[in-house]
């Protein structure tokens, strides 16, 4: 672990606390009412937020590589969510002896030219190992519809490293599916959350 680790974790936990968190009821995507909400693209979208977010999200890959024994070529997800953390991802690998791809997973098929449902393809041949990138775990759907879309194209996701889990079922729900599964943080690392 490198020493500034700590302190890198504690800075974006920061971030993402007076950036993304707010304390009130709203219903998430998943149709679950919450009584807090979390828009990590505040965090993700700003300057410091982004190169931690790169950096951290980074290291829970190396993670996964390691746990299933293979080498990522690619990190992605669903848009919009993980546009922001592909990019910064992709970045913060870039001292690696191969650099992290960057995709992008659209939710309808692209309306002209290539049809394609995932953008940045070219840069992963047939069978590319990727990893998915998520900002907040709740049921895990949005990963589940990027996770079906990277197969059909023909790539090999090895697991999902996401900013948070809501500790409301997607990570098992994920795991199901033969997913390695990490999170930097999880719902009661936030001010007054208690576990479900």
């Amino acid at each position: 672990m490198n020493a500034d680790e700590p302190n890198r974790r504690a800075r974006l936990l920061a971030l993402l606390t007076s950036l993304s968190f707010e304390r009130r009821h709203v219903v998430l995507s998943s149709g679950t009412p919450s009584t807090f909400y979390l828009d990590c693209k505040q965090t993700a979208l700003h300057p410091e937020g982004a190169a931690l977010i790169g950096d951290e999200l980074l290291g829970l890959v190396e993670v996964i590589e390691h746990a299933t024994g293979r080498t990522a070529i690619g990190v992605g997800g669903l848009t919009l969510g993980a546009d922001p953390l592909a990019t910064a991802t992709s970045l913060a690998s870039r001292r690696r002896p191969a650099p992290l791809a960057a995709f992008i997973v659209r939710k309808q098929a692209k309306g002209h030219g290539t049809g394609a449902y995932i953008e940045g393809r070219r840069n992963l041949p047939d069978g590319s190992p990727v990893v998915l990138l998520e900002d907040v775990i709740t049921t895990g759907g949005a990963t589940l519809e990027a996770l079906e879309r990277v197969r059909t194209e023909g790539l090999v996701p090895l697991g999902v490293a996401a900013l948070v889990d809501r500790l409301a079922g997607g990570v098992e729900r994920l795991e199901r599916e033969g997913l390695v599964v990490r999170s930097l943080f999880c719902a009661t690392d936030f001010p007054g959350i208690e576990a479900p």
